[in-house]
């Protein structure tokens, strides 16, 4: 499907002509966080052997992927791109189509000694997005808002892969959790006006219906995590 938030900008406007704010609010629902365990098995770090590392993570519209983990301690750089697909097709216009094998996603650059690989996989799985929806976050739908984690090594892999079977048999979620480890291809960033979106525009419905729920349950769900001022991408000069 095209991009699926003009469809929902279309529908905001049309619900708040028939019966204001809360017939939009009746029509969607945003994703309610979980509370789950840490993961069993995590990269080992310590202040000797940290360093800077990244991971890419995809779970839907990257606006709000981007803006939840800007606000995470210990990551210094969170932008918005897509993964999955070939250089030629990594533009939003061709990627709104489905079909380039592109997911927008996010590349998180962190510090492992201030939050680990297994942290941001919590946070993920448990603020940002629902695991349980098959090609679909909210209202938006295709292959393009696929639930996908891109290790970047064999231990990220390892990691990502025991954590999803840990939440699978502690039956953390009411569905089957459908989030693919998918072997990492490239990252390519996204146009600029798609960087710090949630921060620039928190207004906006889409923004505050959709997002805005997630960095407040960050806040409540992960305290030790949250930080206040998100780390925002600057333009390139």
């Amino acid at each position: 499907m095209a991009c699926s938030r003009r469809i929902f900008f279309r529908l905001i406007g049309a619900a708040s002509l028939a019966g204001g704010a809360s017939a939009w609010r009746i029509a969607f629902a945003s994703e309610a966080a979980v509370v789950i365990a840490p993961p069993a098995l995590d990269e080992p770090v310590s202040a000797a052997t940290a360093h800077e590392e990244t991971a890419v993570f995809a779970g839907g519209c990257f606006w709000g992927v981007q803006g939840v983990f800007q606000h995470v301690r210990g990551v210094s750089k969170a932008v918005s791109g897509y993964a999955g697909g070939e250089r030629d097709t990594a533009h939003y216009e061709t990627v709104s189509g489905g079909e380039t094998g592109h997911a927008e996603a996010v590349q998180v650059t962190f510090d492992p000694a201030r939050v680990t690989y297994g942290q941001l996989l919590q946070v993920y799985f448990s603020v940002i997005h629902d695991p349980t929806e098959l090609n679909r976050q909210g209202p938006d739908s295709g292959t393009q808002y696929r639930s996908a984690v891109f290790p970047m090594t064999d231990m990220q892999r390892r990691v990502a892969q025991g954590y999803i079977a840990q939440l699978e048999k502690a039956h953390a979620f009411r569905a089957p959790i459908v989030t693919k480890t998918e072997t990492f291809k490239a990252f390519y960033p996204a146009e600029f006006y798609h960087q710090n979106y949630l921060t620039l525009h928190p207004n906006s419905a889409y923004i505050a219906f959709n997002d805005m729920p997630k960095v407040a349950n960050l806040k409540r769900l992960f305290p030790n995590l949250y930080r206040d001022k998100p780390v925002l991408v600057e333009a390139a000069r």
